[in-house]
Parts: C-alpha cells; sequence; structure tokens
C-alpha cells in the first residue's frame, strides 16, 4: 500500500471512531485547568466583538466560555457525531462540518483554537494546517495550540512495529491504543519550524503530564 492510501485509510478510520464516540464523549471531559487557562488567555486577547474559531471543536466543550465572554463563536469539526452533540448544546452557534485540511477561512476570527487535535494530523499536512490557522486569523490575531506528547520509547516501539508489517509509516506515527487510529508525535523543534514558517511567533507556553502522555500548550501571535 503506498503512503497516500494508508493515511487516507487512517485519516477515516479516526472520523468513525469519533462520530461513534460523540454521543457519550462528553463522559470524558477534555478540559483539564491548563486548557481552561489557555482558552481564557486567548479569549483575551481578542476585543470586545470580535471572533474565535475553534478548530476540531469535538462537543465544544469551550464554547460556553467564548460566548459568556460575548465574542462570536464558529466550531469546526470532521465527525458528525460530534457536532450533533455540539449543536445539541449551543444551537444559535454556527457549527461547520469541515477537516483541519479543508479550512479556507480568510481573515475571519481574531482569535483561533485547536485543543486535543492536531496529533490526528500527519507531518506531510501540518504546514497545510497551521497555514489554514494563520490564513484565518486577521493581523496579530492569536492562536491557541496544543500538541499531545508521549514516551519516547512508546514512539520507537510503535514505528518498528509498523515497519516491520510493511506499513508506510514515518517515525512518530502511531495507531494503536488511545490513538483513535493515527496520532502523529512531532518533535518540538519540527513543530516550531512550520508554526514560524506559517508566520507564528510564541507567546506562551506551559508543559502538562498527566497519565501516560502529556500536552504542550502554545499560545501564538499571527504577524501583522
Amino acid at each position: 500500500m503506498d503512503r497516500t492510501r494508508w493515511l487516507a485509510e487512517r485519516r477515516a478510520a479516526v472520523e468513525r471512531e469519533y462520530t461513534a464516540e460523540g454521543p457519550t464523549y462528553d463522559a470524558y471531559d477534555p478540559a483539564t485547568p491548563v486548557h481552561r487557562r489557555f482558552v481564557s488567555r486567548l479569549i483575551g486577547s481578542v476585543a470586545a466583538g470580535g471572533s474565535v474559531l475553534d478548530a476540531a471543536c469535538g462537543t465544544a466543550p469551550y464554547a460556553g466560555m467564548v460566548i459568556e465572554a460575548g465574542l462570536g463563536y464558529v466550531g469546526a469539526d470532521q465527525s458528525v457525531g460530534m457536532l450533533d452533540v455540539a449543536r445539541a448544546k449551543w444551537p444559535d452557534a454556527r457549527f461547520e462540518h469541515l477537516n483541519l485540511q479543508d479550512l479556507a477561512f480568510e481573515s475571519s476570527f481574531d482569535g483561533v483554537m485547536c485543543t486535543d487535535a492536531m496529533e490526528n494530523v500527519p507531518p506531510e499536512e501540518w504546514p497545510v494546517v497551521v497555514s489554514a490557522f494563520a490564513r484565518a486569523l486577521r493581523p496579530s490575531g492569536h492562536l491557541y495550540l496544543t500538541m499531545e506528547e508521549i514516551d519516547r520509547a512508546q514512539i520507537e516501539e510503535a514505528f518498528a512495529t509498523l515497519k516491520a508489517a510493511g506499513s508506510p509509516t514515518v517515525y512518530g506515527e502511531v495507531i494503536e491504543g488511545e490513538t483513535a487510529g493515527y496520532h502523529f508525535y512531532p518533535d518540538r523543534e519540527r513543530a516550531d519550524l512550520w508554526l514560524a514558517a506559517a508566520g507564528f511567533r510564541p507567546i506562551e507556553h506551559a508543559d502538562e503530564w498527566l497519565d501516560g502522555y502529556g500536552y504542550r500548550h502554545l499560545l501564538l501571535q499571527r504577524g501583522g
């Protein structure tokens, strides 16, 4: 199997998994205190009357924070199941059925957030997605992004297993365990280069380690 086909199958597997999990997903609260602190920082960077794009919004756990702040809110997700739940919770909010790779907003938002989703993006599409975030933002707008991280030994084991099975994988990809069918874990230097190439500069960061995995939280600003 060539890599393009393999990645298409992995993306379809992720979409199926999240659609199936949609009705019960809120039983698991993905929002840690650090997540909420960074969402608050993003909201605080947006002037009155501004708007926020929640890219890969899932069931929209942060929509209430944005709406209660008096800001416009748009959620986008590839999973119909997740969007059904989000729309039921926030019937007056705008939601779009879009994956990250197909975002096509142009200077439409003052803030963008993408939490707990970039791990589903393969390396070929990371530059595409972060460039789409930059285009969606107005000049000097802010992006809140999380990167999931796991122990390097797990990444190395997954790479060896996939290569042995003949998969067209690259280092950093994991498809077993709690991945919904596909995760990619770039090293920090590589991710930072992609973000810088898209025109972002770092404002604040925090590292958070949980039970067997962690998050790198990044608040970034698009160039003016």
